[in-house]
């Protein structure tokens, strides 16, 4: 919490850091001035692309006191627009797993080797970014926390599995290695309320810790100000249980 009286200040940047497979991608870099230590965050970003938004919630959580970082997954598929990018993207069916989970991972190291992280980090995503931070947090060592914001395509029938998804994130829960935290919309159809229910009991049966909100009267992508979709009260609410949720499991 910010008191008036308190210094406060951020840098924030395009950053070069090493991916997946050795590649450099670019990434979104935001920090708290000040000698710290701080928690880190990586933010998963969505389908829509490494957008202006994804900019505002990585200086969202540099205010909050967090080194947080947004890799481009899509630094790959070239350059331009955010919106044309992810149109390439999406046209030539995403990202694939593993290779956004080897660009995660180099985020992740990224955070990990500034003088003034606390070596606590958290990762979180929404849409494709939250099934994103399902995968990270099943594959990856070495975070502390996670959450997932809407994302679909979790739960995932067997003939939609192919080259680039080849296992359903559901089917990686026994791996899962970090607290999860899920926010969901009860009116989303990517994930419906029956998958998240779904998602709830695998977490169940294999003894996870977690914790999940379903949100009457939202849908999905209810953060996103700038669109129909958002709600301000299940958004605002939405904001503080992830704040909560991180400063509980990386303080």
């Amino acid at each position: 919490m910010y008191t008036t009286d308190q210094y406060e200040g951020m840098i924030a940047e395009t950053v070069n850091i090493q991916g997946a497979n050795g590649d450099t991608i670019n990434a979104y870099y935001a920090r708290p001035l000040g000698a710290g230590p701080f928690p880190g965050c990586v933010l998963i970003h969505h389908l829509p692309g490494w957008d202006e938004l994804y900019r505002e919630f990585t200086r969202k959580m540099a205010h909050h006191g967090y080194l947080a970082i947004s890799p481009n997954l899509y630094s790959r598929d070239g350059h331009g627009t955010p919106e044309d990018v992810a149109a390439k993207v999406r046209a030539g069916g995403g990202v694939p797993d593993d290779q956004m989970a080897g660009d995660v991972q180099g985020a992740l190291n990224y955070l990990k080797a500034q003088t003034n992280c606390t070596g606590k980090v958290g990762v979180w995503g929404t849409c494709s970014g939250g099934r994103h931070t399902v995968i990270a947090a099943s594959k990856i060592d070495g975070f502390s926390a996670a959450a997932d914001l809407w994302g679909g395509r979790v739960v995932m029938a067997a003939d939609t599995l192919n080259e680039k998804n080849p296992v359903a994130p559901i089917d990686m829960t026994p791996d899962l290695k970090v607290p999860l935290l899920g926010l969901f919309g009860a009116d989303d159809q990517a994930p419906t309320p029956a998958e998240v229910d779904q998602h709830e009991e695998a977490l169940k049966a294999a003894g996870k810790e977690y914790e999940f909100h379903m949100y009457p009267g939202a849908g999905h992508g209810f953060f996103y100000y700038d669109r129909p979709a958002y709600r301000q009260e299940q958004a605002v609410d939405g904001w503080n249980k992830l704040f909560d949720f991180f400063s509980k499991h990386l303080a």
